[in-house]
């Protein structure tokens, strides 16, 4: 119990800017077990990024900008971690085909002209598919659902035999730490639930288009771990962000129209 309690710790001050007490402990249980909780502890940020939407739907508010409002309160209560890691992950896979030099790049921190490129246009993607999502009128389940996958994805990007990139930092203290069979549940739970959502809550959409949206947020992550595992030897947090991102466009993208 007391791990759990920890794992909740880890996943919440990670991942969101809810303030909460430091893990007493942490250890490879504690570090899936909190990547497995990702998409529980990105709940708060959903919820605003929903209500930020319905808000401006009520307000009669332009489409886009409605967009751009969610997904930046989305960045912000994130601290902007996983767009940090999008851009250096794109930095690093850009810089060169030797692995130590990419990592090196990616370590730096500081934003290239490959990585900025890259953050610009999956914001372009995110905030456009978005903006169709509010168009058709269910806007509000699409950037929730949206969210909640990009965090799902975490278990995925850290199941057992996803090796580490570097023998130090967030990656080697999560990488391997999540029993497969866990990493696939995740994934089908919340397919389930994204389809049972669109039955109940946008009747006017079909509601296999969830599922769909899961596969193609997983889709899109699975691709980018695959190949920093090829160019890399294995992930990095700066992965894990960008897989975020990765997934959170693709699953946009699955429900904008």
């Amino acid at each position: 119990m007391k791990r759990f309690g920890d794992a909740v710790r880890l996943a919440v001050g990670t991942l969101t800017t809810v303030p909460v007490p430091a893990p007493r402990v942490i250890d490879r249980r504690v570090a899936g077990a909190a990547m497995t909780l990702g998409p529980v502890a990105a709940v708060p940020l959903a919820v605003v990024a929903g209500l930020i939407v319905a808000g401006g739907n009520a307000l009669g508010l332009p489409a886009p900008a409605v967009a751009a409002l969610a997904l930046g309160a989305v960045a912000l209560g994130s601290r902007g971690l996983h767009l940090d890691g999008l851009a250096d992950t794109a930095d690093g896979l850009g810089a060169s085909y030797d692995r130590a030099k990419a990592l090196d790049v990616m370590r730096r921190g500081d934003s290239g002209p490959t990585g900025i490129a890259t953050l610009v246009f999956t914001l372009l993607i995110q905030v456009g598919a978005l903006t169709g999502a509010i168009t058709a009128g269910h806007g509000v389940v699409a950037v929730v659902i949206a969210v909640l996958v990009g965090r799902c994805t975490l278990s995925m990007s850290c199941a057992r035999g996803v090796p580490s990139a570097r023998p130090e930092g967030l990656g080697a203290t999560v990488a391997g730490s999540v029993p497969v069979l866990v990493a696939v549940a995740v994934g089908l739970i919340v397919a389930a639930l994204a389809g049972l959502v669109l039955f109940g809550l946008a009747p006017g959409l079909d509601w296999w288009r969830g599922p769909v949206a899961v596969a193609v947020g997983y889709a899109a992550a699975a691709v980018l771990l695959a190949r920093c595992v090829r160019r890399l030897g294995g992930m990095t947090g700066d992965v894990l962000g960008a897989g975020v991102e990765a997934a959170v466009a693709g699953a946009l993208l699955a429900l904008a129209a």
